[in-house]
């Protein structure tokens, strides 16, 4: 089939891109390498340099190959950054996606795999998030998703344009292979960043808050694999050309692990102490967010592989050991 990624150079759509691509798909990456690497796509997918917003070159695009589903990842993903600039998130994020809608519309293509977040649930008091759970976002990027879910909503209803949504909590990991794997700078990730404590990279942690009203008083999160990330996109887009209905999913391993946890969790497989300083609560941070991935196992049949800290720490551990300047030296 042929595909459109947009946003297929930055980290998780590189891991799809990857998967298409070893399940024979023609594969085209739309991105303006904001946050991703052309080094990232796996050939022999077509890379083109450019914004989700130019709508002449989303039109050249349409026009030079009937594409059978789109893929959205283009969007910029920093709470605290949303929360400094949110009309940024709100231009990038919602204006890109209507420009993409439109010339999807205009070209009847029919189906699209939404990349969303959990934070579109906000500071929900539910220990277990399910995708019936009220969504009142804490931060301007979770309301630009939750803006972006409900258009493309509205866009199934008067358009026919059928979805799926992928709610998804923290995403970790890297390919198996070794080939690719996370490359932010700065990074803003939790588990990278503290990795780079035994890399020498950073002298120490700081955690963002350690009164919150969780276990040991720091943040909790959900952690997913990122491989297991992109076996779900794929079972979705089976799904949608199967004919079945427009939904939403989570992802996520219905685990939730502290910030502390993670912490002493890379202490014990790299066997070296990490340093930790405590500051200010983060504005936009809830204090907890687990995932219920009970509607996506009984609906697509998805079963995470390797979602666990060992697993994820590990491939982590091994991307950034192989490639210690990310892609900045990669042939």
């Amino acid at each position: 089939m042929n595909i459109l990624v947009v946003g297929g150079a930055g980290y998780i759509g590189s891991h799809i891109v990857k998967q298409l691509i070893d399940s024979n798909h023609k594969v085209v990456v739309l991105d303006n390498l904001q946050t991703g690497h052309a080094k990232a796509v796996t050939e022999p997918a077509i890379f083109i340099k450019g914004n989700v917003k130019d709508k002449p070159l989303l039109r050249n695009l349409f026009t030079e190959t009937s594409f059978d589903v789109v893929f959205h990842f283009a969007a910029n993903s920093s709470v605290e950054e949303s929360m400094k600039d949110p009309l940024l998130y709100f231009d990038n994020n919602v204006s890109g996606l209507i420009t993409l809608l439109e010339v999807m519309n205009e070209f009847a293509v029919k189906t699209i795999i939404f990349s969303s977040t959990a934070a579109v649930y906000g500071d929900t008091s539910e220990k277990v998030i399910t995708e019936d759970n009220e969504t009142i976002p804490k931060n301007p990027y979770g309301e630009s998703k939750r803006m972006m879910e409900k258009i493309i909503q509205w866009c199934h209803t008067a358009y026919d344009i059928n979805y799926v949504v992928l709610r998804y909590f923290n995403v970790a990991g890297a390919d198996l292979s070794g080939a690719i794997g996370e490359d932010h700078q700065p990074e803003t990730h939790l588990i990278p960043i503290v990795l780079e404590v035994p890399l020498s990279k950073r002298d120490f942690i700081t955690i963002f808050g350690n009164d919150y009203d969780t276990k040991d008083g720091t943040t909790v999160r959900d952690y997913v694999h990122v491989v297991d990330l992109a076996n779900a996109h794929l079972l979705a887009m089976n799904y949608l050309l199967e004919g079945k209905e427009s939904t939403i999913f989570n992802v996520g391993s219905s685990t939730g692990f502290s910030t502390l946890e993670i912490i002493n969790k890379v202490e014990e497989y790299t066997q070296k102490k990490i340093p930790v300083k405590y500051g200010n609560r983060r504005e936009g941070d809830p204090h907890s967010l687990i995932a219920s991935s009970k509607k996506i196992e009984s609906v697509l049949g998805w079963k995470p592989q390797y979602t666990d800290l060992n697993s994820i720490i590990d491939s982590v551990w091994k991307w950034h050991t192989t490639h210690p300047t990310g892609y900045e030296n990669d042939v």
